[in-house]
């Protein structure tokens, strides 16, 4: 990653609710001190790039664009041009340097960290000092080994799925996001946080985050903002509180 730059990897940070079956923009969650940071370096009229976790998806990824594009001026934060790296604009990636934040969209891990290797943002990031945004997927990809947590049927079941993957090598940290949900969610039968994470965690660490905390990397320097759980040799056990700020590690990537 670029030397200047700053990362906020957030299990979701706001942005949108959904009424009706429809998305709409909302202001982003200020818990935690999430705009209150971004504000701190934040440009006037920044030029944002959203990354894809569906490349093939157009009518989402726009609709993804449209929503950040009002979320984040609703947040005051001002956007002056919004663009989306899909299928379509692979090669935007090339160019980050003409970009000031750059948001890793939410989606299926396995899919989006494909389409990273594609694009060799890896590789593209190296030169990037603005800011970084992960959103879910976006975030548990940011790792240098990436846990990929079932979530689509029949994937805790499929001896030919990988739960762990390449990712970015931003930070040493495997995220598990949405905890406030996933501690309640059945998938293939299974208990998604005890029945498939607990033991996938033997010999590992997942940080588990619900939705409003986040990591923010920053000189070397990786802090846990809000409340998150350590989940280690199949126990679990919270390490941080609401609007409270941990210093996990020291030392980006490898």
């Amino acid at each position: 990653m670029g030397i200047n730059m700053i990362a906020y990897l957030t299990s979701s940070p706001g942005g949108n609710y959904i009424a009706d079956g429809k998305r709409y923009p909302s202001c982003l969650d200020e818990v935690n001190g999430f705009v209150a940071k971004l504000k701190q370096h934040w440009r006037e009229n920044v030029k944002l790039l959203i990354i894809s976790a569906s490349p093939d998806e157009p009518e989402l990824n726009d609709s993804i664009r449209d929503i950040f594009a009002q979320a984040f001026p609703m947040s005051g934060l001002p956007v002056g041009a919004v663009d989306i790296c899909d299928s379509r604009t692979e090669a935007l990636v090339g160019n980050l340097s003409a970009y000031d934040v750059v948001l890793l969209a939410g989606g299926h891990v396995p899919t989006q960290n494909a389409f990273f290797k594609k694009i060799q943002l890896k590789e593209q990031l190296m030169a990037f000092d603005g800011i970084l945004i992960g959103i879910s997927a976006g975030t548990m990809n940011c790792a240098e080994l990436v846990y990929a947590l079932p979530g689509l049927e029949g994937e805790s079941e499929d001896s030919s799925y990988q739960r762990f993957l390449t990712g970015l090598g931003l930070t040493r940290l495997m995220v598990i996001p949405h905890y406030q949900s996933l501690k309640e969610e059945v998938l293939d039968g299974k208990r998604v946080i005890e029945d498939i994470a607990y033991p996938d965690s033997m010999g590992r660490e997942f940080y588990a985050l619900p939705d409003g905390s986040f990591l923010e990397i920053e000189n070397g320097t990786t802090t846990l903002c809000g409340e998150g759980y350590l989940i280690k040799d199949g126990e679990i056990k919270q390490i941080c509180e609401r609007d409270e700020c941990k210093v996990l590690c020291r030392g980006i990537g490898l």
